[in-house]
């Protein structure tokens, strides 16, 4: 009888990676990074303002960003598509949004915890909890987008 072989944790699938060799890795990575399939920053943005204002919402879920800045094209690669996995939505190359229960956010703060503590590197990895109340008072700088139309805010008198 064959035994059925355990899935690796992400921790343990990046351990392995730095086992490997990725350490100091400078490759450029030529399979797609997920940035092709990158929405428009108007749909990115109503999707943002659609979970601050979704009235359905599990009060027990965390928003949270997840942001980092990796210098190894594999590690990074590993790291947006563990986040992608995990139910978190991609804002910018390397900023994510999620709406996850308190037993996910500390699963995946836990895990890139684990995995960042694997290299010795100058890479920084953000989890950062915040409040609807914040996400909605979020501005754009350097798109000319109105929030406030997109959030439906604006106040049009009529005559």
């Amino acid at each position: 009888m064959a035994k059925k072989k355990q899935e690796l944790t992400f921790p343990q699938k990046l351990a392995k990676l730095y086992r490997a060799g990725v350490q100091g890795s400078k490759m450029v990575s030529t399979s797609s990074n997920g940035w092709e399939s990158l929405e428009s920053i108007e749909k990115r943005i109503e999707r943002v303002i659609g979970i601050a204002n979704n009235k359905e919402r599990n009060v027990t879920d965390m928003l949270f960003f997840v942001m980092y800045d990796i210098e190894s094209n594999k590690v990074r690669q590993q790291v947006s598509k563990y986040l992608l996995k995990m139910g978190c939505f991609r804002i910018q190359r390397s900023i994510f949004l999620a709406d996850l229960s308190p037993e996910k956010y500390e699963q995946i703060r836990s895990d890139l915890t684990e995995v960042q503590a694997f290299y010795e590197n100058e890479d920084s990895i953000l989890v950062v909890p915040v409040s609807t109340d914040l996400l909605k008072s979020m501005r754009i700088i350097g798109k000319t987008i109105d929030v406030d139309i997109i959030m439906r805010t604006k106040n049009t008198l009529f005559f």
